[in-house]
């Protein structure tokens, strides 16, 4: 654990201010949920909630089968962090940060499909810059009780193949299925 050196007060109903700075490198934001953690030491641990990690192993499968189908790399991802990868490397993607463009894009609630396969696509994670242009592309939010929670994506990896309605359903339904088992 890092020490950051801040010091905060507990107020007289019992809550505890984030710096902004803090919440700001974690990515928190007004209305996120946070896990609360004790340990043997007294130590209270707050961590950032995402009800897509806890099925990861769930998404890792589901991701396989969508990039199966398809024939495309398939990732699913909280609003964070892609959680799930198959069909492409995942060194790559796995567990790393979303880039802005694409938290903008499930911020905004968008369903984001290239149209041609020369187009520039989003960068899915951070710092991947746009120099890596994918052949073609569908970014699909998932929702639950009306709020994004992640993404479902396909990326085509031979430039020969397009994102067509078939994918974009497949996408889709995914989405939706995710989505509804998450509801509360």
């Amino acid at each position: 654990m890092k020490a950051t050196g801040v010091v905060r007060r507990i107020d007289d109903l019992g809550r505890v201010v984030i710096p902004k700075e803090i919440r700001k490198t974690l990515r928190i934001k007004e209305g996120d949920p946070l896990e609360i953690f004790t340990d043997k030491e007294g130590e209270v641990i707050l961590k950032k909630y995402s009800p897509i990690g806890e099925l990861s192993e769930f998404a890792s499968s589901y991701a396989d089968t969508i990039s199966k189908t398809t024939g495309h790399i398939a990732c699913i991802t909280d609003k964070d962090t892609v959680i799930a990868v198959a069909g492409g490397s995942k060194k790559d993607f796995l567990e790393k940060s979303l880039s802005k463009e694409l938290e903008e894009v499930l911020e905004n609630k968008e369903v984001f499909k290239s149209k041609e396969n020369n187009e520039i696509a989003i960068p899915v994670t951070e710092g991947e810059g746009r120099e890596r242009i994918y052949n073609s592309q569908i970014i699909y939010p998932i929702i639950s009780d009306g709020d994004v929670i992640g993404s479902v994506i396909l990326i085509a990896k031979d430039a020969a193949k397009s994102m067509g309605e078939a994918e974009y359903k497949v996408a889709q339904s995914a989405a939706g299925f995710l989505g509804n088992h998450l509801e509360i």
